[in-house]
């Protein structure tokens, strides 16, 4: 089949303001770009007319939460990447976290193939560092790589141990496989839902030192720089461990570094006195000065991308209050209308800058043959809608989750259509194109 995007706005090389395009899609593939102020012969083709909206390569998120197997009251893999494609993403990778834990090559196959018959977009399953991700025996690398993991972390939890985390380290290395680190010291949180901050002294509640994020950090770039590993830190959030990274960058440890919305636009003070825990995840929302530290990071590039940590839970386990209930909110639907209002309709970001750190550096980071409009490459993209306010609405969400603490706000840039391999497998009008 071969499609053409007409009256499209498209970021043209390093350039940051938009110029109009058409662009051909054929067999799956970018086929062709034209200029927008010309015609381009349409017929026999399925035509789609962006009528003015911002054409982008299919936005990445490195860092989800299927919740499939085991936990499909939260999400399953059908669910889940339907709310990826309505929030622009393309391709996803999702965590280990589950039951079983993804730590066998019969666990990474069953979540690439459920991928494959039930989902819409391209899902890159991550494999547990450790047996059931208990920090006691490292799984078999090299069988999970051979299933289709594409990095090794045990997301959710921090490994404790050093001793097991080099050796990890060591094993990916020899595979040219990342370590992905949840960094959290569990000796400095246990028994803390928040960060040690305004919100926490008010409530009389035990926090989250910063620290129990850091030490880790700075643990693992130290034995990354021992072993050579593509070392890759989960959702930072506090300044200490930006300091770090900078550090193990100057020195030319391969430290890479993501952050996640909610840790850009929240922080402790946001968090209402009525103890929701819709405003509860992992690591807490920080300090104001820490919030500063994560967005200059991102722009200097000591952090490189941006996740979301899409992390689904049910009402019921959500109206637990804020000391019980799990961690975790979801993201997908959010992420890009969050940011952009934020930052690029505020002045402070470039449109340019915000879709580098969702589409190209995610597709850098991780050696991925994504996140670009190339002549041959698959044709993974979105149109966005960047005048168009709508209030968050988690009734809407095509997740199963609605734990958001983004509920009534009002944004801008939202997704149109979304395309994979030259299908349309979602847009607004329509709703889930199925296969």
């Amino acid at each position: 089949m071969t499609t053409w995007i007409v009256n499209a706005l498209y970021l043209d090389g390093e350039g940051e303001a938009p110029v109009r395009r058409h662009l051909k899609v054929e067999n799956g593939k970018v086929a062709e770009w034209a200029d927008g102020s010309t015609a381009v012969d349409t017929a026999g083709c399925e035509v789609i007319d962006a009528a003015g909206k911002l054409l982008t390569p299919g936005l990445i998120d490195m860092h989800v939460h299927l919740r499939e197997p085991g936990f499909e009251h939260k999400e399953t893999i059908a669910s889940g990447t339907r709310s990826a494609a309505k929030g622009g993403f393309t391709t996803i990778a999702c965590m280990p976290n589950t039951r079983p834990v993804t730590d066998t090559p019969d666990t990474v196959k069953f979540v690439r193939n459920k991928a494959r018959s039930e989902g819409v977009v391209r899902v890159l399953p991550y494999a547990a560092i450790t047996k059931n991700e208990l920090g006691r025996e490292l799984t078999d690398f090299a069988a999970l790589k051979e299933a289709g993991a594409i990095g090794f972390t045990d997301d959710g939890v921090g490994v404790q141990s050093a001793q097991m985390m080099k050796q990890a380290m060591a094993r990916a290395r020899s595979l040219g496989l990342p370590i992905i680190a949840h960094c959290e010291d569990d000796s400095l949180v246990e028994g803390a839902a928040v960060t040690e901050g305004a919100f926490a002294r008010r409530h009389g509640l035990k926090g989250i030192p910063n620290e129990s994020e850091a030490i880790h950090v700075g643990r693992d770039i130290l034995l990354a720089e021992a072993t050579g590993v593509h070392y890759h830190v989960c959702h930072v959030s506090t300044e200490q461990s930006i300091r770090l990274i900078r550090l193990g960058k100057s020195v030319g440890v391969n430290v890479t570094a993501e952050v996640c919305p909610h840790h850009l636009v929240l922080s402790d003070e946001d968090i209402p006195d009525s103890m929701d825990a819709n405003w509860k995840m992992n690591p807490p929302l920080r300090t104001p000065r820490d919030v500063e530290a994560c967005v200059r990071a991102l722009e200097d590039g000591t952090i490189d991308i941006i996740v979301t940590d899409h992390a689904p839970h049910s009402a019921e386990e959500k109206a637990k209050g804020l000391e019980r209930a799990p961690f975790g909110i979801v993201g997908f639907e959010t992420a890009f209308p969050l940011l952009y209002t934020k930052f690029v309709k505020t002045g402070r970001w470039t449109l340019g800058f915000l879709l580098r750190r969702m589409t190209c550096d995610p597709a850098r980071v991780f050696g991925l043959n994504a996140g670009r409009l190339d002549v041959g490459a698959p044709a993974d993209l979105v149109l966005i809608d960047l005048e168009s306010e709508k209030e968050v609405d988690p009734g809407s969400f095509l997740s199963k989750g609605r734990n958001t603490p983004f509920a009534g706000w009002k944004l801008y840039g939202w997704p149109a259509l979304t395309m994979v391999d030259g299908r349309v497998v979602w847009t607004e009008q329509s709703g889930i194109i199925e296969a």
